[in-house]
């Protein structure tokens, strides 16, 4: 394990175990100096698309565990994939730790109308550099793109999960 994530491993579990953040609203991530950086809380439509595409992740994919608010370590401290897929493998290597020391092969991000493309290209990167296999990204209506470690283009499907949908639709 290198240096970078054992330090991030150590400063989130501080971070968690930090009973004055659990009461501040919002999404806590930490930057490459190990410094907490609060977004604030996503609309409920975030939400219900996290939802969503965890439940249909669930039952298309066997083999692994859906997690969401996945904190994951990164060159850039730790950041949190709004659903993430991890292989029984990549759990295993979790074990006892405060977050993922490598990317789950799935990262999954629910665009926000705040988002830049030049932030969900740098935590798309960082995903990618930490060991995910594909990024999914989802608009603020469902539609999904798909991309794949080492391509430059996205792909039409998942390749790990080629029967997820194209698009999420919320039920009333």
């Amino acid at each position: 394990m290198s240096s970078l994530t054992e330090s991030n491993l150590s400063r989130w579990a501080q971070v968690i175990s930090d009973t004055s953040l659990a009461t501040l609203v919002g999404r806590v991530e930490t930057d490459s100096h190990g410094k907490i950086i609060l977004s604030p809380p996503p609309s409920a439509h975030h939400g219900s698309y996290q939802f969503q595409i965890g439940v249909l992740v669930n039952e298309l994919i066997r083999g692994g565990r859906v997690i969401t608010e996945c904190p994951i370590s990164t060159a850039d401290g730790v950041k949190a994939a709004d659903v993430a897929w991890a292989s029984n493998q990549r759990i295993a290597e979790l074990g006892e730790q405060v977050c993922f020391p490598h990317a789950p092969e799935i990262c999954v991000e629910i665009l926000s109308p705040a988002n830049t493309d030049k932030e969900i290209k740098e935590k798309t990167a960082l995903w990618f550099d930490a060991g995910a296999l594909e990024v999914w990204l989802c608009d603020v209506f469902g539609n999904l793109v798909f991309l794949n470690a080492g391509r430059e283009q996205p792909s039409s499907a998942s390749q790990i999960c080629p029967r997820f949908p194209a698009q999420v639709r919320l039920s009333c």
